[in-house]
């Protein structure tokens, strides 16, 4: 596969202004952007092409279009609106709405394999998905964890339809999941599509796909071919239905009758099934119309534990330049900033806490609206400072901290609300996002009562600059806190940070996870 560079100063097609990439997987990015057209949120998807790009490749923006359009009417609400393709800079650049969920590889790097009726449902709705295409002689041929979402409050919704074929190359992304006709370079159809069916479910129950990436395609596609899947140990009732996918030969692998009987009963016969989860008839007899109440309540947690990372990595950049960071010394700042600083409170009404940095690869994904504007029940705040965040109702500046211009520390909240959102920006930031987390925020934390970290320090994108997130635990006037932080660096030595923190009982409360993402999507920079 070749090369493809990526600026995120250029907007895609001159139309399509990249944010922040949201997901990786094999050969494919993910970013979150906006439409500078209608001014809406999308995902816009770069797939990198062979260096051998010949016609089919030219023609791979009209033949994603046409596929995505036509599966959108076999199965409307279930297959992402593709609204755009672009061929650009030796890559197929697929634009869809935004879809307002977490790819299933993100869900279960987050939150580990998955129980069997969990899978079982997954593997429901995706097989109506697949059902209903197969139905319109439409087969996906790409399929991956990385091309399902599932949606809080939603049916799962599956991307990259229109792909396979689109160059010579066998299969483009994700090859652990590439069929073994396809790993052969032959001609397929549905089979390969249950194949696929048979390996995303083996990768959510055992935790890792049943052929390890080999890192050049071509190495991962020979062993699809020639080896064996490694032998399931944690996948119980449903080992018989993923070894009847992941058969070798397209002819003896089982029907999808089979599988949805097989599916529906391990779903059924789950610990606490009732009615209300179990499956109901889908569009062609299938199950998962919709997500019950277990998969609803999994859902929020995901999407929130995603959402914690993001906020971490903002509050890290500015941190250096500021009290408390290793950026200005606790004496070139205001009292309330110095004793912040070393209180460890991460957010607190009573001055301005570290900044925080949790795990990237949680990062929440930031919510859609249908103008590309904040959700119901926000309202875009432009701080005099330059910067612009999307605010709860009934929201204020609660808080100003300024260090003789070379830093500042804005607190935003409600009298009533224990939550607060800090946004702080620094001309004295260091040159590594990670380095500033790590080496002047984190010690001044350790030494501050009730501090605890969650996970791990991430390097990330944000915004097409480099940034980090951090998340952790302290203790804020006796309640046990929990802040998100997200520092991110804009050059010459300026950057951001954003933190969230919440009572760490309330962490999970949906409105909460809303408020996180709004922010992370809305917050524009700016200087003095």
């Amino acid at each position: 596969m070749g090369r493809a560079h990526v600026s995120a100063d250029r907007p895609v097609a001159g139309r399509y202004r990249l944010v922040e990439v949201t997901h990786r997987e094999t050969n494919r990015v993910s970013w979150y952007a906006d439409d500078l057209r209608t001014g809406r949120p999308c995902l816009a998807v770069r797939t990198v092409l062979p260096d051998d790009t010949g016609e089919a490749a030219r023609r791979a923006p009209s033949r994603v279009l046409r596929a995505g359009k036509s599966v959108n009417r076999l199965c409307p609400g279930r297959i992402a609106a593709v609204v755009d393709a672009v061929g650009e800079a030796g890559a197929l650049w697929t634009v869809t709405a935004w879809i307002d969920g977490t790819p299933l590889d993100e869900v279960l790097r987050e939150r580990g394999p998955f129980t069997w009726a969990r899978a079982a449902r997954v593997g429901l709705e995706l097989l109506d998905v697949l059902d209903a295409a197969h139905a319109g002689a439409v087969t996906h041929g790409e399929l991956s964890p990385g091309q399902v979402f599932l949606r809080e409050g939603g049916p799962l919704v599956v991307t990259g339809y229109g792909l396979a074929g689109t160059t010579s190359a066998p299969r483009l992304t994700a090859p652990s999941y590439a069929s073994p006709e396809q790993a052969r370079d032959q001609r397929i159809g549905p089979a390969a599509d249950l194949w696929a069916l048979g390996a995303i479910l083996y990768t959510l129950l055992e935790g890792r796909p049943p052929f390890r990436d080999r890192g050049r395609p071509e190495a991962t596609l020979r062993a699809v071919d020639r080896l064996p899947p490694r032998t399931p140990v944690r996948c119980g009732p449903l080992t018989r239905v993923v070894q009847g996918l992941l058969r070798k030969d397209a002819r003896d692998r089982l029907p999808r009758h089979v599988v949805r009987e097989a599916l529906t009963r391990v779903l059924r016969e789950a610990p606490g099934a009732t009615a209300a989860t179990a499956p109901s008839p889908g569009p062609h007899g299938a199950s998962g119309a919709g997500p019950g109440p277990e998969r609803g309540r999994r859902t929020v947690v995901l999407g929130i534990a995603l959402a914690v990372v993001t906020v971490a990595a903002a509050v890290l950049v500015a941190a250096r330049g500021l009290p408390g960071s290793g950026g200005a010394t606790a004496a070139d700042a205001p009292p309330s900033l110095s004793a912040s600083a070393g209180s460890g409170a991460p957010g607190g009404r009573n001055g301005p806490a570290v900044p925080d940095a949790p795990p990237p690869s949680a990062t929440p994904a930031p919510s859609p609206s249908g103008s590309g504007g904040p959700p119901p029940g926000f309202r875009t705040h432009r701080a005099p400072e330059g910067f612009s965040v999307a605010l709860p109702e009934g929201w204020k500046r609660l808080g100003t901290s300024d260090t003789a211009g070379l830093a500042y520390r804005v607190t935003f909240g409600a009298e009533a609300d224990p939550r607060t959102l800090a946004v702080t920006y620094s001309e004295r930031v260091g040159a590594d996002a990670v380095a500033v987390w790590r080496d002047d925020v984190e010690p001044r934390l350790e030494r501050s009562g009730g501090y605890e970290r969650i996970g791990g320090i991430r390097a990330r994108t944000y915004q097409g600059r480099e940034a980090a997130d951090m998340e952790w635990y302290a203790e804020d006037d006796g309640a046990r806190v929990r802040t998100f932080g997200r520092g991110f660096l804009l050059g010459g030595g300026r950057g951001f940070s954003l933190r969230w923190t919440t009572p760490a009982a309330d962490w999970d409360d949906p409105a909460s996870r809303e408020a996180l993402r709004t922010f992370l999507r809305t917050f524009r920079p700016g200087s003095p």
